[in-house]
């Protein structure tokens, strides 16, 4: 049977934010063990997969209809932890988002480097996607919503987001029909890998706030 993920290694709590975004940044993620949900685990995508940012990104006609009734608000960062829940437990049966892994990403979050992309209703949240951000790639690592369209609406915006702040990959980890949708496609391995170097070196942030990237060197004067 077809397994989308490989296992790499076991997470060591110890080796810090760095070490975190290392991880990261060589095309690895987090998800909590399937037999011990207190325990997180390293893998990579046996199919590594990119969402795009150019004119191959698409949307469904009839979202196309939501959009331009203006039904949501977007925010970054209004509710992290309202969203980290959200995907960990909205609309699923069980979850890979253990506690451990939260506190991995509100670790990210103090650091400014994990981000909640968010749509809302008045004051309900809607929707939203969780990420990394680092130089000019952004890691999706999950999404939800808890009105319709809530996190269609979200992804839309966040594409055109990432294009404002001139950001040049958008890795969604693992395809399934949902992102399809909106011009999800594989990537060779050896492309993943590229794109995320040349990313990584990106002086592109996330929000104005945003730490740089730390494999982002700027030109000597």
């Amino acid at each position: 049977m077809f397994c989308p993920f490989n296992f790499y290694a076991g997470f060591n709590p110890n080796i810090g934010i760095k070490g975190i975004l290392h991880h990261y940044a060589q095309g690895f993620f987090l998800m909590a063990d399937g037999d011990d949900e207190s325990q997180l685990s390293w893998y990579s995508s046996a199919l590594p997969t990119m969402m795009p940012l150019d004119e191959r990104f698409c949307y469904p006609r009839s979202l196309r209809r939501v959009l331009n009734q203006n039904q949501f608000q977007v925010a970054i960062n209004r509710d992290f932890i309202g969203v980290m829940e959200g995907c960990a437990y909205a609309n699923r049966e069980s979850t890979w988002i253990s506690l451990p892994l939260m506190e991995v990403y509100w670790q990210l979050h103090q650091a400014g480097w994990a981000h909640s992309f968010e749509t809302w209703q008045g004051e309900q949240l809607a929707g939203g996607l969780l990420g990394i951000a680092i130089g000019g790639v952004f890691i999706g690592e999950s999404m939800f919503y808890h009105i319709p369209n809530g996190s269609k609406v979200a992804l839309v915006k966040l594409v055109e987001h990432l294009r404002s702040r001139q950001f040049t990959s958008f890795d969604v980890q693992m395809v399934n029909s949902h992102l399809v949708r909106f011009g999800a496609d594989f990537i060779s391995k050896p492309n993943y890998h590229n794109q995320l170097r040349q990313g990584l070196r990106s002086p592109s942030r996330f929000t104005d706030d945003a730490p740089f990237s730390p494999f982002f060197q700027p030109p000597s004067s």
